[in-house]
């Protein structure tokens, strides 16, 4: 196990040691919420968790909960969430994230304000002072007049590419939209720019998460960083 995969290991495993029997838990997308996926497999197997749902964000969270026995459930049964454990690609020490790396960030979006606690966990190498340093931001379009949406974020001071596939296909989400990874650099005010992008009609959705985040755990060299935004 290299460095970066025991800190995604720890914070994983902080992380779910606050889940209680009985919760209704959002199961994010990525290679660090797979690791709280398969430490809630296993303390349900153990009888350390019971009576425990799980609402994926992704298809593929979905696909590999059911390999491990998980039970699932959905937004529509269970409007309300108690928990969802997810990841970042990139953090600031003030709980705003960027995400959609994977390319599930308008149902991580969703769940995410489904929740009464939205736990993100990452390694230290997410950490950042300022977003748009270390990742650029997804931006969630419809195929209808994507090139608009291009031209108008380029106008906003991106450099947008098409995401692809390895089959260089565009890349399609689960709700078969076209994703547009925007470069502003670094983002001075991320509240101001998701306000715009919010506006913009035929844009579905963002990475920008602000103001989500209930909890940050990072892991890192030095051990376990847990800020809260109550903290602030």
């Amino acid at each position: 196990m290299t460095g970066t995969d025991r800190f995604k290991y720890q914070a994983a495993q902080y992380a779910v040691n606050y889940l209680d029997s009985g919760m209704i838990v959002g199961l994010g997308h990525g290679s660090t919420a797979l690791e709280a996926v398969k430490l809630i497999a296993r303390k349900m197997s153990e009888g350390s968790l019971r009576a425990i749902l799980c609402v994926p964000a992704s298809s593929e969270v979905e696909k590999t909960a059911k390999e491990l026995g998980l039970p699932l459930t959905n937004l529509n049964q269970y409007p309300a969430l108690d928990v969802t454990i997810d990841g970042a690609d990139e953090v600031t020490p003030e709980l705003n994230l960027i995400k959609g790396g994977g390319g599930a960030l308008l149902r991580e979006k969703i769940l995410a304000r489904a929740s009464s606690r939205e736990m993100i966990i990452a390694d230290e190498s997410k950490l950042s002072e300022v977003l748009g340093t270390k990742h650029p931001v997804p931006v969630e379009v419809i195929s209808f007049a994507w090139r608009y949406q291009v031209a108008f974020l380029e106008r906003l001071g991106a450099e947008v590419k098409m995401r692809l596939t390895v089959e260089r296909a565009p890349f399609t989400t689960d709700q078969g939209h076209m994703i547009l990874d925007c470069n502003f650099g670094p983002i001075t005010d991320p509240v101001q720019l998701a306000g715009k992008l919010n506006e913009q009609a035929g844009i579905v959705e963002h990475g920008l998460f602000i103001n989500l985040a209930d909890d940050l755990i990072i892991a890192g060299e030095k051990g376990i960083r847990h800020l809260r935004r109550r903290d602030f």
